[in-house]
């Protein structure tokens, strides 16, 4: 059977990396046992933190590890329970709980130095280049810590579908490009004054990028023209939003979703003179066609472009 995270890629990194740190974390713990450690893969990073920078509050312990006070909270009771962490009030402030190692999880945290550690360095090196993946992995962090992942891509473009409340939109930003570059054709009108009637019910779709700011700011259609087959049309991009990259997000959105139409022709017709958007069909995978200029060119007078996506 098919890996299913593996073949989705970069959509399931998260999944993929907790599947390997649970496979990492297991081995690790069956390791300790081993080695006579009582603790849990969870357990060891507040125990090295205490180990290595001495007391701390519950809160320097938060920001020494990067993660929850409730997580924090946890594994503190559970290490108390063991005899490997204890608990005092600060004399200056009863309020400020003080955690430290006990004789027993100085002991503990000993041993694991001397006799786990070095078997873990070891292993991991069979495994891995680890330097390379902690040195991608610290880059991953400090990017997250800048712009959480859900403020991305180029702060936060979102993909929308279609609904009747944005056919307004969907004129409004192919009207723009077409008439500051060509002039609207009759078919042009027809399609963005009616796009349920000529392209949702018929079978294909719409999809708009949104900024968070300046909200819905690009269109991009699929327009249904046979079995299986689909023609890339009236995508635009508002002036305002140039810079942006949201023509080439829009792009790989509407390209993922041909492939989920089942599409297995798909198309576009363009214009010499649109430099920048035929130069963006090439760079994701569009390539120059004889034969779709022969079947579909005749339908715009603009065009002089035909193109068709390679797999």
């Amino acid at each position: 059977m098919q890996d299913v995270l593996a073949l989705e890629g970069a959509v399931m990194l998260g999944s993929r990396l907790k599947r390997l740190a649970e496979r990492l974390q297991g081995g690790a713990e069956r390791i300790a046992a081993d080695c006579g450690l009582p603790t849990q893969p969870s357990q060891m990073p507040l125990l090295t933190a205490l180990y290595r920078q001495g007391p701390m509050t519950v809160g320097d312990a938060v920001q020494a590890l990067g993660i929850s006070q409730p997580a924090v909270t946890r594994i503190l009771s559970r290490l108390v329970e063991m005899g490997l962490v204890e608990t005092s009030r600060d004399v200056r402030d009863q309020r400020s709980k003080t955690i430290s190692l006990t004789l027993a999880g100085s002991g503990a945290m000993e041993l694991a130095e001397t006799v786990l550690w070095p078997r873990l360095r070891a292993a991991v090196a069979e495994v891995c280049d680890a330097p390379a993946l902690l040195a991608l992995i610290a880059a991953a962090e400090s990017a997250l810590a800048d712009e959480p992942l859900d403020q991305r891509p180029r702060g936060g473009l979102a993909i929308r579908r279609f609904t009747d409340q944005l056919a307004d939109a969907f004129y409004q930003i192919n009207a723009e490009w077409i008439e500051d570059m060509y002039q609207l054709e009759h078919t042009d009108i027809d399609v963005l004054k009616h796009p349920r009637e000529r392209i949702i019910e018929p079978g294909g779709d719409i999809l708009f990028v949104e900024d968070p700011k300046l909200g819905v700011i690009g269109a991009c259609a699929l327009l249904k023209t046979g079995d299986r087959q689909f023609e890339l049309t009236k995508m635009g991009v508002l002036d305002k939003a140039r810079g942006k990259k949201a023509g080439e997000f829009l792009l790989e959105a509407i390209i993922a979703r041909a492939d989920a139409l089942g599409c297995d022709r798909l198309y576009l017709l363009s214009n010499a003179k649109s430099e920048a958007a035929v130069h963006l069909y090439e760079k994701l995978g569009f390539r120059h066609d004889a034969q779709i200029m022969a079947e579909f060119g005749s339908r715009y007078e603009r065009c002089n472009v035909a193109m068709l996506y390679r797999h």
